[in-house]
Formats: structure tokens, sequence, C-alpha cells
């Protein structure tokens, strides 16, 4: 998969409702500073679908 923003590998792919979008390293860096700048990765937690005790 093509990285939304640019033409590089997606090395993370998000689905949500049958919407796929894959960020390449850079723009996934980028894309979670911006997060955690307004403060919205506090509520995103919540949202995302992750078992922990797979890691």
């Amino acid at each position: 998969m093509q990285c939304h923003y640019c033409d590089r590998e997606a090395a993370v792919a998000v689905e949500k409702d049958s919407l796929k979008v894959g960020l390449c390293r850079e723009h996934l860096r980028e894309r979670l500073s911006e997060l955690a700048d307004d403060d919205a990765l506090a509520g995103l937690q919540d949202e995302l679908d992750i078992d922990r005790s797979e890691f």
C-alpha cells in the first residue's frame, strides 16, 4: 500500500468503516506529533481497537 501523502510504501495502514489509509514512517511521525500537540492523542486510545496482550 502507498502512503496517503506521498509515493513511498506505507509502513502502517489503518482501516475504519471500509476506508483504508496508509502512512509511511515519516508521515506517521508527523501525524502523531500533531495529535500529541493537539491533546487529541488522549482520546484516540479509546477509539482504537488494540489488544495490548499481543505485543
